[in-house]
């Protein structure tokens, strides 16, 4: 049986969520932030997809880099989308509780392939 890959699956579903946050949005006539939320918020599952055929350690390593600063950035995306309020409180915290946790899920990944590349620092 095939082990989960938690990372691939909640990338994925955050994907789903951000491309029906768009057509919420388009809904609103907001076209510029919700294209660049598109954008980046698409981007982190596509570069862990990427990460899985990684052509070396440091090739992995350096996609799942990429993938957080689309994280970081899609994190951007809906901060300002909540404090020009397109966003309400309900559809802010629970989408932003998600973009945290593919960040801190990257974060581990990263220090955890660092660490057994280079060594316990």
């Amino acid at each position: 049986m095939k082990r989960p890959n938690v990372i691939k699956d909640k990338s994925f579903a955050f994907a789903l969520r951000i491309v029906k946050l768009y057509q919420y949005l388009v809904e609103k006539k907001e076209f510029v932030l919700s294209k660049q939320l598109l954008r980046s918020g698409t981007a982190i599952g596509a570069l862990v997809r990427e990460a899985e055929h990684a052509e070396s350690s440091a090739d992995f390593i350096h996609k799942m880099a990429i993938a957080q600063k689309e994280a970081n950035e899609t994190a951007y995306w809906i901060e300002l989308l909540f404090q020009s309020e397109y966003l309400d409180n309900s559809q802010y915290n629970s989408i932003i509780l998600d973009i945290q946790e593919l960040n801190k899920i990257l974060a581990s990944i990263i220090i955890t392939s660092k660490e057994k590349k280079y060594g316990k620092r």
